[in-house]
């Protein structure tokens, strides 16, 4: 992403699902419907306490450092992050449609996007929420957890001999956000505070209007009034959103939703189901999709487990040779729990996912293409939480056919540098950034469409789902259809080959270099996945052949005679930072697998290993992350693990590292930002250091730490070609491992020297024992 100060300073309330297009109610606020296709649990079912499922603090947030210590909640849509002081709480909460801005399509004077709020637009808050029990101060006891297993925020405290307890949660069947105090009389009040000096329409509520059209709305109620005194328990519900629909055709705004109407019938239907059954209602949705992975990495000593969680992160840090796989298996569970509450039937995570803490946010937290939004979605897959894939494939649907016109219209504009001077354009592309109206922001990305997209292959990869596979189609063939009209030819040791226009290395380097790695290594990857769509699917067979054409004649990078790394450009010589953060040129080795470990040549596999050791081991979280995957593809489990780690580090004097709530917190150097990816990309590299697939093979323990060695099991890892893998081991040797088909019928099995080729059909099962 660009340095700053470059550029100045879902659901959202109908319910998405289905293909765009086909009938169903998409966008913002689900429609109302009284609750009624709510499944009630019979009974609680609160997840027992696990040592790795447990955040806890022994105070409150502190509101100024609410980013980096609030814990977040969500349901997908409406996010918050709590304070949890017991006289004087606060949530600050965003919906993830809370957009200004618009479709941003006139180009500036150097043929690039606005990128700035009006134009293109930002996220913000939507409001504060405040919960007032003056009398509560100098409290004793006090703990705040994050229950990863129960998707809750949790605190308790003692007042005058008396122990209270106060939940936190983001209901996805309800669709609202409750906080359920109880444990004895309670005095207090609750207001809602808007954060852009918005009307009250009326007690415990406000509506609002950008420039756009977008109207959004905000209603709190409790079960004793926003004023209450000596209450046993107390549920206050939240409710709002926008009038936000992804579709194009509605320039992405229902002009006939009332949000407020819609918001005040959302949070008094649920306020009549009690805090209890709401309570319920949330654990079991949510441990439906949590409880599809279990983490075991090991114990940690009895000393770790005495911790709360920011005094852990530091010991870990100060004492490296002192092991704390619990933690780190928390941070795993943690990127889950982020997935499963951030992304789930509307629109994807950007730069911070749910949870703002202004209505400036850097970069707008917006949607990054050239790694920041790809990272955000590589660990669904991986962690057992297919479901929360498709926000992304929702979303880019969506867009089309503004990406579409766009590109047509705009892209050979002849002020814009990255034009095909082939004169032809076909398809669509996007900038570096991208927003909810199907607008670009800041420089054109010509390889966006083809990471995108080969983001949205991954999903079908893993889930061998044709249904999805179809509907996502259109975004790859119209990204083949851009490559056709964008590659040139150029003679290459006396070998005609195809080549990327004048293009930009992300983010530094030459701005005009023709056939970068990284857009030729993304185009080979959209090419052959294009060409196997168009077999499953049985479509456009001739298109595809010729797609086949252009992949064989692509220029593929090679190893530079001086530097001794794979060439980033084509050239001998390194144009840009040795220790640059983005690892573009690395694509095709992660999360592309064209250059393949076991199957590559080994002067190709240097030049990799070459480039990484260049490259450095200290970065942003996403950059680090992106290393550490990089490493466990290549077997080296010290250096994967050591750069998990360093995302790990705890973050202070306005550092890189990970803050007190996990939050992976980005250095501007005079102050902090959050960026999610890094909590889902370092996740992610952790499974590849447990299993690495792609379609037929599956290895296992392909680069496990000492750490970690002595014994563990994780269930549920996702695996390409359509399995999902349960694995077991001790002493740094896989014990036992069951491999289970979603989709997938053939693969083989590999731990070490050790093979075994497996066939199932889909559904079955099959157990291994490699040692």
């Amino acid at each position: 992403m660009p340095e700053l100060p470059l550029p100045p300073s879902r659901r959202s309330f109908l319910k998405l699902g289905g293909a765009v297009g086909a009938g169903v109610a998409l966008g913002g606020l689900r429609p109302f419907a009284a609750n009624a296709d709510v499944v009630r649990p019979a009974g609680e079912d609160l997840a027992p306490p696990s040592p790795a499922g447990t955040l806890w603090y022994p105070a409150p947030a502190s509101e100024p450092k609410i980013i980096e210590q609030g814990l977040p909640i969500g349901n997908g849509r409406i996010g918050a992050l709590v304070g949890g002081d017991p006289a004087a709480d606060f949530l600050y909460l965003a919906d993830a449609s809370l957009w200004t801005g618009g479709p941003n399509d006139v180009l500036q004077d150097d043929g690039q996007f606005p990128y700035e709020t009006e134009k293109f637009g930002t996220l913000g808050l939507l409001a504060k929420l405040r919960i007032a029990v003056p009398a509560h101060t100098g409290v004793t006891d006090y703990r705040r957890t994050l229950d990863l297993g129960n998707g809750l925020v949790v605190i308790t405290y003692r007042h005058q001999g008396v122990q209270y307890r106060r939940e936190y949660f983001a209901s996805h069947p309800d669709d609202v956000v409750v906080v359920r105090l109880s444990g004895g009389p309670v005095t207090g009040s609750v207001s809602l505070e808007p954060t852009r000096g918005e009307p009250a329409a009326g007690a415990g509520a406000f509506t609002g209007a950008f420039a756009n059209g977008l109207k959004y709305a905000c209603t709190v109620t409790t079960s004793g009034g926003l004023t209450f005194s000596g209450s046993g328990e107390v549920v206050v519900v939240l409710s709002g959103g926008t009038n936000y629909v992804p579709d194009a055709a509605r320039k992405f705004l229902d002009t006939s939703l009332d949000p407020l109407v819609l918001a005040k019938r959302k949070a008094a239907a649920a306020l009549t189901v009690g805090g209890g059954a709401l309570r319920a209602t949330h654990v079991a949705d949510y441990r439906r999709l949590y409880d599809r992975m279990s983490v075991d990495l090991g114990q940690s000593p009895p000393a770790k487990r005495a911790l709360d969680t920011w005094s852990r992160l530091v010991a870990r840090h100060d004492q490296p040779g002192v092991p704390d796989p619990e933690l780190e298996a928390s941070y795993l569970q943690f990127g889950r729990y982020l997935t499963i509450t951030g992304s789930r039937d509307g629109l994807p995570m950007g730069l911070q996912g749910l949870w703002q803490n202004t209505n400036t946010p850097d970069w707008m937290s917006d949607y990054h293409t050239d790694i920041n939004l790809q990272m955000n979605y590589w660990l669904a897959d991986r962690a057992a939480l297919p479901g929360s894939f498709t926000a992304l494939a929702d979303y880019c649907l969506a867009q089309l056919p503004v990406w579409t016109d766009s590109t047509n219209r705009l892209f050979n504009d002849p002020r814009n540098r990255f034009r095909n001077t082939s004169g032809k354009v076909a398809g669509w592309a996007v900038a570096f950034s991208t927003n909810i109206y199907g607008g670009s922001g800041w420089w054109w990305h010509p390889g966006g469409n083809a990471w995108l997209c080969n983001s949205l292959w991954d999903h079908y990869a893993f889930t061998q789902d044709k249904a999805y596979l179809a509907r996502i189609y259109p975004l790859l063939k119209g990204a083949a259809e851009f490559w056709d009209a964008r590659l040139i030819p150029m003679t290459v040791d006396g070998r005609e080959v195809l080549v990327d226009d004048h293009d930009w290395s992300p983010e530094h380097g030459p701005q005009d270099a023709r056939g970068i790695t990284y857009a030729q290594e993304i185009v080979w990857d959209l090419f052959e996945h294009y060409r196997e769509a168009t077999a499953v699917l049985g479509r456009d067979r001739a298109y595809g052949d010729r797609i086949a054409g252009l992949q064989k004649k692509l220029y593929l990078p090679k190893v530079s005679p001086s530097t001794g790394w794979l060439e980033e450009w084509m050239s001998p010589e390194n144009l840009g930072e040795t220790t640059h953060r983005h690892l573009s040129p690395l694509i095709g080795f992660f999360p592309g697998d064209r250059i393949a470990a076991d199957t590559a040549p080994r002067e190709l596999l240097d030049g990799v290993r070459a480039l990484l050791i260049a490259r450095g081991t200290d970065s942003f979280g996403w950059a680090t992350a992106w290393r550490s995957a990089c490493w466990a593809r290549l077997k080296d489990a010290d250096r994967a693990y050591r750069l998990l780690l360093t995302v790990l580090r705890p973050s202070v004097a306005n550092g890189n590292g990970t803050a007190s709530n996990f939050f992976d917190m980005y250095s501007q150097g005079s102050y902090t930002i959050f960026q999610i990816d890094a909590n889902l990309g370092a996740p992610t590299a952790m499974l590849e250091m447990l299993v690495h697939s792609r379609p037929g093979v599956l290895e296992l323990l392909p680069a496990l730490p000492s750490a970690w060695a002595a014994s563990g099991r994780v269930t549920g890892i996702g695996a390409r070609g359509g399995f999902e893998v349960d694995l077991e081991w001790r002493a740094g040797k896989v014990t036992r491992a069951v491999i289970r088909s979603v989709g997938g019928t053939r693969l083989e099995v590999r731990a070490g020297t050790w093979r075994r080729t497996v066939t199932l059909r889909p559904g079955a099962s099959v157990t291994v024992r490699p040692s």
